[in-house]
């Protein structure tokens, strides 16, 4: 049964300004049918202190199309900011998604926008499943007004607090003990929502973590701690790094799960089952098993610490879109063409929303001095002052600096 069969009648209005959850609906080639549909994970679930859940996942045709949507738009939203910062358009760090993107994509399906997330530096697929738009991606990489931190905050810190997504965080693991306060504030409002914070392998060593884990555990607050292990933290392979690489199980007290995270419905499952325990019993750890095709940030080649012949081989074998695509053709979904029509229509988004953000201004100057401080309390005037002063001071010194050297 091809797609058409599927299609109802739908908007054909630019889709660059809505969220992603939006622009699914609004396309022809989504299908609207909600038949049950079971399938089986690609691998079995691996459990720590506590029962894995069914291999055995529930999904619907929409379900399956609006998955290969999404991350083909990621995909495709992610090789763009390449050769953006390539151009030199994008500055700074930043870190790509690409092959990571069942995570996203399965997690917002298994909660909801009520549940918070917060995560890394390499979160622009996150803010997109959190429904944030391609302008406000793209406007934030270039640093212009229109981004979702108004062009402040870059490719690290993205940040959409209607939909609960808490960035987008630079430093090393820190966003845990965050996400830890997050999921306090919700056990304390009792409004029945979890958090998912969070970290790559690279981090998983970090101190922070594990203290906080031992007060959320203590106070069994519904975190749901998430390690996404693309097996290498910046050039360092994990075997390397940990001593023991099962991250599913570094929670000792607290249970684990490991899920194959280059497979979209595991994720949902593993998140559902996630988010069930960890409201009645307090935290738990997910590890998904997933990898990047990009190095660690566009600093980074990626072909140094790894072969050519290992990344090929992970998309040939284990790509999550290809995954999705075989699902969609051996139920009769949808054909070839209507998906490659996907892909074409997710490529002239992409493009439109570049020409858009690249329409929209630079911050204006005085926005250096905009949410720093609470607005009415005279600080936001005062830093100006101590800013100018400092800037003389500096002056001062370096003119004094140079006179020496000419004595000298």
């Amino acid at each position: 049964m091809a797609l058409s069969r599927f299609a109802s009648s739908s908007s054909r209005s630019a889709n660059i300004l809505k969220p992603l959850p939006a622009v699914i609906s609004f396309r022809r080639a989504i299908s609207s049918d909600t038949t049950p549909i079971t399938v089986e994970t690609s691998v079995p679930f691996t459990s720590h202190q506590c029962e894995a859940p069914s291999r055995s996942v529930e999904t619907n045709p929409k379900e399956l199309l609006t998955f290969f949507r999404g991350m083909a738009l990621m995909r495709r939203m992610e090789i763009a900011a390449d050769s953006l910062y390539k151009a030199k358009l994008i500055r700074g760090f930043c870190h790509l998604y690409d092959g990571q993107e069942a995570v996203a994509i399965g997690m917002e399906a298994a909660i909801t926008k009520k549940d918070c997330i917060i995560t890394a530096y390499r979160d622009h697929c996150t803010f997109v499943s959190r429904g944030g738009t391609l302008l406000e991606v793209f406007s934030e990489l270039m640093g212009r007004q229109a981004g979702c931190s108004r062009g402040k905050g870059g490719s690290m810190h993205f940040y959409k607090k209607d939909s609960n997504f808490y960035g987008g965080h630079g430093i090393v693991g820190a966003q845990v003990p965050l996400g830890c306060g997050l999921a306090f504030a919700q056990k304390y409002s009792k409004d029945e929502t979890v958090t998912f914070a969070l970290y790559g392998d690279g981090a998983a060593n970090q101190g922070q973590l594990f203290e906080a884990l031992n007060i959320s555990a203590l106070w069994d607050l519904p975190a749901i701690l998430v390690c996404e292990n693309n097996h290498y933290g910046m050039g360092t392979a994990e075997w390397r790094a940990a001593k023991s690489p099962a991250y599913y199980k570094r929670g000792d007290y607290v249970p684990g799960l490991k899920v194959d995270g280059m497979d979209a419905l595991a994720v949902k499952q593993a998140c559902k089952f996630a988010k069930e325990h960890a409201l009645k019993n307090g935290p738990i750890i997910l590890e998904m098993d997933t990898y990047r095709y990009h190095g660690h940030s566009m600093s980074d080649p990626g072909s140094t610490y790894r072969t050519r012949d290992e990344i090929t081989g992970v998309r040939q074998e284990r790509d999550p879109i290809e995954r999705i695509r075989k699902l969609i053709l051996s139920h009769d979904l949808a054909t070839e063409k209507e998906l490659k029509d996907i892909e074409k229509q997710v490529r002239k988004e992409v493009d439109d929303a570049i020409a858009q953000a690249k329409e929209s201004p630079m911050p204006e100057p005085s926005e250096l001095f905009t949410n720093v401080y609470a607005k009415g309390l005279g600080v936001e005037v005062g830093i100006i002052y101590t800013w100018l002063s400092l800037s003389v001071l500096m002056f001062l010194i370096s003119f004094s600096c140079i006179q020496c050297c000419r004595i000298c």
